[in-house]
């Protein structure tokens, strides 16, 4: 039953996949951000991946840690003063410094200043100018004591426009045919900077044309069936290849910087900039810090533009229940989750998908909740009933101002599932007679619980089962799936549709040309119902207990049926436990016995003492000089130990432990031994010689 309600689970969110139900920025973006923006020991691997870091947690107003943001503030300082610095360091330190506000001194603005003029004098590429002069915007903006304004400005401007295609594409230089989208975005970004560097107005026909190329760049833009509009690449050089999302980004980042320093506005319309960023929200939660900079980045950008800022429909939930009585909820934001200027949501229309049929919902305005910022639906009409529907909503702003500032996108179409409790009636099966067709055996069913019928059929008669599918309001209902299983006690199965006729499902098993399907195989079927959809409340999977069949035996070229595959959890599951069977201990001698025979074997070790005593010691040649008395001392000592050795051998040590000690006490005896017996042996030949 599992596998079965799995699929209808999987087919659900299948289907609301295709609804491209975009959402704005949220906590898992935040959470995101922090775990793939990790420095270490406070620093990340470049000027380029800092700044993108802290652009990524600046957007999403994620505060960065005190330590992070001293050593990145003398990483910036360190690159800003050293002459080494090439001009992309430079700009993205500066890029830094914007956000962090490191202390620097205006000495070293301007060294910088003289250094990205340098740069800008020897550029010749798109890059070139493209840091150089980013660079000097970014001097400006942070500081008024530094004169970096163009007094060149419009020789630069055509040096980068001589770079420009006539579809509004880029060369990265004049040496490469191949142009860019990219390139378009990084020529635009580095034209915004020319007309801010600007000492004087800029020659307006040359502004103009640029306009003009963003309106045929735009021309090429590629769409999506969900509507999200993105650029791609058409280098045919690998090497210089960039993939939608960095060539999408560069070129947001191109118009919305070139439209920030003009006068006037951008004659692009703003379902663009909606495509646009339902592209970047389109992709989810990249898994790799770039892409996640790009995104949120770029919808940062979005959010803040002259030419139009995208306003996102989303719903909380695309699954409508009838049973519960769901109200219909529609949330309204900017890409970056903030509220938007007053509005009306309206429902304009709600059909069942792929039916010619009227809209079963018309011209319906929502109310805003002011507590939960949604815009709701109360109660759905009684007209409804279950089924994929398609919602159409109208976003309109109340401020005809807002209209030049917002882009709501007209129309937005929303798939939705309308769910509820399906009736089941005039369930039976039976047994039919082949040859009349009359009922043999027939027996009602409960579908809403289990059954345990028990019939018995032969090859010469039929199986049916029948029932009845309706909705709350009386209509027909056809599920997605209606399937029959027959499960052999061999755990052969045979899986049959159930068929829709009239106004009933039904299925009719004719054994007799079964028979080579079945294997020939005789005996119990455990039969078994399954009947599910997406927007069927109560799907169920019921046993409905077993029919005994009567086949003919098989013939010698019958097929044979299949192999049953092995469970693997019974094959690399958890095996039975062993019990082991120890031998019973034999039967040991009485403990008064044992005591006796430990006193027969301490007999002998008291007859030596008593010895020892009625002998008498002599110790008449123990050594009388101190060295020599230790030694003799030791080697008594020693003795005592290998006997004391012995004994805890005898009570609690191993072999092995034993003669460990054993070797080490007898180096040790051998050598004050040796000391001990020379001693004697020299007394004893003295005495002699005397």
């Amino acid at each position: 039953m599992g596998r079965i309600l799995g699929f209808l689970v999987l087919f659900l969110s299948i289907s609301v996949c295709k609804a491209a139900i975009f959402q704005p920025i949220s906590e898992s973006h935040r959470s995101a951000a922090l775990e793939l923006f990790t420095p270490i020991d406070g620093l990340f691997a470049s000027l380029e991946e800092t700044y993108e870091a802290l652009r990524t947690f600046d957007a999403l107003g994620i505060e960065t840690k005190q330590d992070i943001n001293v050593a990145t503030c003398s990483q910036v300082v360190e690159a800003l003063g050293s002459s080494a610095s090439s001009p992309k360091d430079l700009l993205y330190a500066l890029r830094i410094n914007e956000i962090l506000s490191c202390k620097t001194n205006e000495e070293v603005f301007e060294g910088v200043s003289l250094r990205l003029r340098a740069a800008l004098n020897d550029a010749s590429s798109l890059l070139d100018f493209y840091h150089s002069i980013g660079g000097l915007a970014l001097v400006k903006d942070q500081t008024s004591k530094v004169d970096v304004l163009l007094g060149d400005a419009d020789g630069i401007f055509h040096s980068i426009k001589a770079l420009s295609q006539s579809d509004g594409r880029w060369r990265y230089n004049s040496n490469n045919p191949e142009s860019s989208a990219r390139a378009a975005g990084i020529a635009l970004e580095a034209l915004a900077g020319v007309v801010s560097l600007a000492s004087s107005e800029m020659d307006q026909s040359m502004i103009g044309i640029i306009r003009n190329n963003i309106v045929k760049l735009f021309d090429s833009i590629e769409k999506y069936d969900d509507g999200a509009l993105y650029f791609d690449e058409k280098l045919v050089d690998a090497l210089e290849h960039q993939g939608p999302l960095s060539t999408t980004s560069a070129v947001v980042r191109g118009v919305t910087a070139f439209a920030a320093v003009l006068p006037g506005n951008i004659n692009l319309p703003g379902d663009k900039l909606l495509g646009l960023a339902k592209f970047f929200l389109g992709i989810g939660i990249p898994g790799n810090a770039k892409d996640l900079f790009y995104q949120i980045d770029s919808l940062a950008r979005l959010e803040n533009n002259r030419v139009a800022i995208p306003v996102i429909l989303s719903l909380p939930a695309t699954v409508l229940s009838l049973t519960r009585e769901d109200q219909l909820k529609v949330r309204v934001n900017t890409v970056m989750g903030s509220n938007p200027p007053s509005l009306r949501v309206k429902l304009v229309k709600a059909f069942i998908s792929g039916s010619k049929d009227a809209p079963a919902i018309e011209n319906q305005e929502l109310k805003f909740d002011t507590q939960s910022a949604v815009h709701v639906l109360d109660v759905l009409p009684k007209s409804i009933d279950v089924g994929k529907y398609i919602f159409v909503f109208e976003i309109e702003l109340h401020d005809l101002e807002h209209k030049k500032t917002y882009a709501t996108g007209g129309q937005t179409q929303v798939p939705m599932y309308v769910t509820g409790v399906i009736r089941i009636e005039n369930e039976e099966i039976a047994v039919l007679d082949s040859d009349l067709g009359s009922i043999e055996t027939q027996q009602k069913l409960n579908l809403a619980e289990a059954n345990a019928v028990s019939l018995s059929a032969n090859h010469l008669q039929k199986l049916r089962l029948s029932f009845q599918l309706t909705t709350s309001l009386g209509r027909t209902f056809e599920p997605h799936q209606a399937l029959l299983k027959l499960r052999h006690e061999s755990k052969v199965e045979h899986i049959f549709v159930v068929e829709s006729t009239a106004k009933q499902f039904e299925i009719v098993l004719d054994f007799l040309g079964l028979v080579d399907k079945f294997y020939y195989l005789s005996g119990r079927y455990d039969i078994q119902l399954t009947v599910g959809d997406a927007v069927m409340e109560n799907s169920f999977l019921r046993d409905l207990g077993h029919v005994d069949l009567d086949l003919p035996e098989p013939p010698e070229k019958a097929s044979r049926p299949p192999t049953q595959p092995v469970d693997p959890y019974l094959r690399y599951g958890p095996k039975a436990e062993i019990n082991h069977i120890f031998r019973a201990p034999e039967k040991r001698p009485p403990q008064e016995l044992s005591f006796a025979f430990l006193g027969l074997t301490i007999l002998p070790l008291i007859g030596f003492l008593v010895g020892l005593l009625r002998l008498g010691v002599n110790l008449g040649s123990y050594p009388s000089s101190a060295v020599t008395a230790l030694y003799a001392f030791l080697f008594h000592f020693g003795i005592a130990a290998v006997l004391l050795l012995y004994v805890l051998f005898w009570l609690k040590l191993d072999l092995f432990t034993t003669l460990k000690g054993l070797g080490f006490l007898g180096i040790f005896l051998v050598f004050v031994g040796h000391r001990t017996l020379s001693y004697l042996a020299s007394t004893s030949a003295k005495l002699k010689s005397a």
